[in-house]
Parts: C-alpha cells; structure tokens; sequence
C-alpha cells in the first residue's frame, strides 16, 4: 500500500434493521449487504486516492447472535469470497484477514490463507476484512505473543497486530446513525477521522462512499498538534 493514499475503514451498521423493516429474516439484510459492499469495493479501486479498504464482515460479539444467522453469515462470507476470487486477481485486489482463527471452519481459514496467499503481489488495492475481530482481542493476542514484557515500546506492540504492515486508518465510516466506536481496531484508528452515516448499510450508495471521502479529504488533521 502506497504510503500517500488513504486507507478507509467501514462498520457496516443496520443490515438487521433494514431487514426488519423489509419484513424480512435477518440475514436477507446481510446478503443486501453483501452485494452493496461489491459496488463499494469497485469504487475504491477505481479511485486513485485509496489504497486499502477495511471491513467489518464479524465481530469477536456477533458469535452472540442467533446461531441459523451467525452460520447464515459465515456462509455468505464463504460464497463472496469463492464468487470474487476471480475478481480480486482482475482488479489486482490485495486481500489480508485481521481476526482470530480459532473459532472457524479449516474450510474458512484455508480459502482465507489461499486468497492472501495468491494476491499477495497486487498492488492496486488492499482489501482488509475484519472476521471474528474486536480491537481488545487483537491488542491482548498482540501481547501474548511479546516474549519479555519489559522490552515492550509502541513499535514492539505494532509488530505482533495481525497485519503490522498496514497503514493505520485514516477514516472510519459507520453507518446506520450509530455513533460509537464498538472496539473497532483500536490501535490502528488512533487519529483516524470518523464520520457517522444515517443510512442503513444495505442503502448505503457508491455515492454516498465519495461524498464521504470527499468530506475527509477537506479536513485538516493535527495528530495531536
């Protein structure tokens, strides 16, 4: 990922309740979504100013839910994924995972392990998907992993995230009117730019994408200063 693009970040609120008010099962709002976030992801990689995208597809709480609509979810995961494999090659999409792996199918994890594996040298976007994430449990395996905790500085920390090499976020978007940040990659989004949408994910346009990155890029951002 090039140092001077953005890197953008969406919690994709409100698939349930967009369902509900369609007078539908749960999950047809996760599916809407699921073909939402498509267009999405085009548009990213045809706008020079972004580098990488990173969404939230399951959290370390969503295993809370209804287990017909977490298996629902997983599933769908699994069919994009299959159904995009293509795609992310054509595009030269960068996929990588952030999440534990502990808690899936070997099915999942070996089609996630395949894909960052064989698009591991494209260059034109990084698509970073969130699965079974919260930021406390990243930060928490992080420094399980750090051998003498005395020698701990910020950079040691930075090296065992899940993907150290990635930009932090510059914007976050959360759709669904929902204004809080739900232990979303707490580290990475220290100085991020947050902005909170009143759409419903599975209304959420290409459109309203731009109009929200062409906000950022009009702020002026003092990291701390």
């Amino acid at each position: 990922m090039n140092k001077e693009t953005m890197h953008i970040a969406i919690i994709p609120d409100g698939n349930r309740r967009w369902a509900k008010a369609n007078k539908l099962k749960p999950w047809k709002g996760h599916e809407k979504s699921a073909e939402n976030f498509r267009d999405l992801v085009e548009w990213c990689g045809d706008d020079a100013r972004i580098g990488a995208l990173t969404i939230w597809c399951f959290s370390t709480e969503n295993w809370k839910r209804d287990e017909q609509e977490v298996q629902k979810i997983i599933d769908m995961l699994s069919t994009y994924l299959t159904k995009e494999r293509q795609t992310f090659q054509k595009n030269k999409i960068r996929v990588l995972h952030s999440g534990r792996r502990d808690r899936f199918t070997p099915e999942l994890l070996t089609l996630l392990d395949d894909i960052q594996e064989e698009t591991s040298s494209n260059d034109n976007l990084t698509l970073h998907l969130a699965v079974d994430y919260g930021g406390k449990d990243e930060l928490l395996r992080a420094i399980q992993k750090i051998e003498d905790p005395s020698s701990v500085t910020e950079e040691i920390i930075q090296s065992h995230l899940d993907q150290p090499d990635l930009c932090d976020i510059d914007l976050v978007i959360r759709t669904s009117g929902e204004q809080r940040t739900s232990n979303f990659f707490l580290w990475q989004s220290t100085y991020a730019e947050w902005m909170f949408h009143p759409k419903l994910f599975p209304d959420f346009s290409v459109e309203d994408l731009q109009t929200s990155v062409d906000d950022f890029c009009t702020r002026t951002r003092r990291f701390g200063a």
